[in-house]
């Protein structure tokens, strides 16, 4: 191992983290920003002590594989890692490592926006004064509702869950219901007030508001299908900043044409960053391109927890965030 090791950064990293990461390693940064492919994953691989991507780079098992491999680490910037084939880092005995916890107020935060946005028809209405249409002030002009004493039923229950019911209990007086494998401990529901609801089904046709903080990955993918769209009311709403293909996107969109929910508050989508047509005229949808970790604060927080898991990996100590 040479004395700085070299490692690759897939795409620009705020410019503090970047500088920290030069002091201690010999980094290959991407200058253009852009995605890089399998075949530029593989390369890295052969020429780096260490791949750093992120969520939006797909580290298959041929890019983990390749003949020649230099790199036995993937220290990945942010908390999800299904884009990561661990099974094949297993198999190749190569550590993966992420950065959880240091999004979760940020993700909150942008939780209770679409939870606004889509409540008050903030979209609309900036989109209709932007155009030149709005017309002045009437009693009945883009009516919305408020939060108060409205149920914000939340599938999954994990730390960005949890900062998201306290943000909407005791900021808006909502009041809290969860669905997730196993209830949460007892002093947490009861801190937040917030009921368990072992039956999703249940949990969607009770609710007003309906915020997705589940994993992505095969055993949620389209979670939130034709089906359980059809349990929820007319007149809620679903946010999801978890994963877009948590939803079956093609069932929202026809259950938002047909008005059978309200509306919906979109961070993140299927297809990323291809946006479906169909979606992007919806008046009853707020949509924003994956700001969920969107703040100086918390991206620079995500790079130097891949930096801590790559020095402690480089100086022969246990990565702090292990995946695999």
């Amino acid at each position: 191992m040479t004395a700085r090791p070299r490692i690759l950064l897939t795409r620009r990293w705020p410019e503090a983290v970047e500088r920290r990461a030069g002091a201690r390693f010999e980094v290959t940064l991407n200058p253009d920003d852009r995605p890089l492919s399998e075949a530029e994953l593989a390369t890295a691989m052969r020429t780096h002590d260490a791949l750093c991507p992120t969520i939006t780079d797909r580290v298959t098992a041929a890019v983990l594989g390749v003949s020649d491999r230099r790199a036995d680490i993937v220290a990945s910037y942010g908390v999800g890692y299904e884009h990561i084939d661990l099974a094949a880092a297993r198999a190749a005995g190569i550590r993966v490592t992420n950065t959880p916890g240091v999004l979760t107020d940020a993700t909150a935060d942008l939780a209770l926006t679409l939870i606004l946005m889509t409540a008050r028809r903030s979209g609309e209405g900036e989109r209709e004064l932007r155009a030149g249409a709005w017309t002045g002030w009437r009693p009945t002009h883009l009516l919305g509702q408020s939060l108060k004493g409205k149920r914000l039923g939340l599938v999954g229950f994990g730390r960005i869950a949890q900062a998201t019911a306290e943000r909407a209990r005791f900021g808006f007086g909502m009041e809290i219901a969860y669905y997730a494998r196993r209830p949460a401990p007892a002093d947490i529901a009861d801190r937040l007030g917030a009921r368990f609801v072992p039956d999703l089904g249940d949990l969607l046709a009770d609710a007003d508001f309906v915020s997705l903080h589940v994993p992505g990955g095969t055993e949620t993918r389209h979670m939130i299908d034709g089906a359980a769209l059809a349990r929820m009311r007319p007149d809620a709403i679903l946010i999801n900043t978890a994963r877009g293909d948590v939803v079956n996107e093609a069932a929202l969109i026809a259950a938002l044409q047909e008005r059978r929910i309200a509306g919906a508050g979109l961070d993140v989508f299927a297809g990323e960053p291809n946006v479906s047509p169909a979606l992007r005229v919806l008046d009853n949808a707020v949509l924003l391109p994956h700001l969920g970790s969107a703040t100086r604060e918390t991206r620079e927080a995500m790079g130097l927890r891949v930096l801590a898991n790559l020095e402690a990996w480089f100086d022969g100590k246990p990565t702090p965030d292990t995946v695999a």
